[in-house]
């Protein structure tokens, strides 16, 4: 299915608030294949991935599995729901041109185990000039505030980069500095979603989520990153970043 905003208004909320929603962007069937392929991926192929790249709550735990990086990158069937049809298509809507599909991710937040996703701006990360990027967010199933919903800054896109520090939390090393500020507060939005509702941000957009706080459901979800083509990425710094990331995650013992 398609998206049912029209076009000026699609662009209009987007520009206005810096994310926008689309309950149902996948159907019942849609939602049905992808599952079983997140799920194949992770009995599969997820054994031959590197270290950097899979995440867990409890390294020693399979069940508290928490983040996967790079789908695409190791998989032909998220590579082609990446790289083609109307992940990027709308992505292109979006950004008003051409974008670079560049990471689809896995995500968890396990019953009672699944910590807080700290405030930030995923163009702290992105290291882009212009920082004209969007991520999109689907709920693999239903998720709520006690599991730990996505939470969105209105209007936080328009009021520049946020100072960033590191945070101990694996898989977002990184944290607004002065979050929550008063306009924080009154402007953040909570998004409770279900099976195949897509949320889509601006990569400066404030975002967070709280822990899972449920002792029997699970939080999953799929993030798929696109750039714009306008936009360039510092890759040697991004390399560096990584690397220092990925090292520090070692020495404690987390991947």
């Amino acid at each position: 299915m398609s998206t049912t905003i029209p076009e000026p208004e699609l662009q209009q909320q987007f520009d206005r608030d810096g994310y926008v929603a689309f309950p149902q962007y996948l159907d019942h069937g849609e939602m049905t294949e992808l599952v079983a392929n997140v799920d194949r991926f992770i009995g599969d192929v997820l054994p031959r991935l590197p270290a950097e790249h899979v995440f867990y709550e409890d390294r020693d735990d399979a069940a508290t599995l928490k983040q996967i990086q790079q789908l695409g990158q190791y998989d032909a069937w998220f590579h082609q729901l990446l790289t083609v049809g109307r992940f990027p298509d709308l992505a292109q809507r979006l950004l008003d041109g051409p974008v670079v599909p560049r990471n689809m991710q896995y995500f968890n937040k396990p019953p009672a185990v699944g910590q807080p996703t700290p405030a930030h701006q995923d163009g702290y990360y992105f290291m882009l000039d212009p920082c004209e990027a969007v991520t999109m967010w689907l709920a693999l199933e239903d998720v709520d505030q006690e599991t730990g919903c996505v939470r969105y800054v209105q209007s936080s896109h328009k009021q520049g980069m946020r100072e960033h520090a590191r945070t101990g939390t694996l898989g977002f090393s990184q944290g607004i500095v002065d979050y929550p500020t008063d306009s924080d507060r009154l402007n953040e939005v909570a998004f409770p979603a279900g099976p195949g509702d897509l949320l889509v941000h601006h990569a400066m957009t404030i975002h967070r989520a709280d822990g899972n706080r449920s002792a029997t459901r699970s939080r999953r979800a799929l993030g798929l990153i696109y750039y714009s083509e306008r936009a360039q990425e510092d890759a040697e710094a991004h390399a560096a970043y990584q690397q220092r990331l990925a090292a520090d995650m070692k020495s404690a013992n987390q991947i």
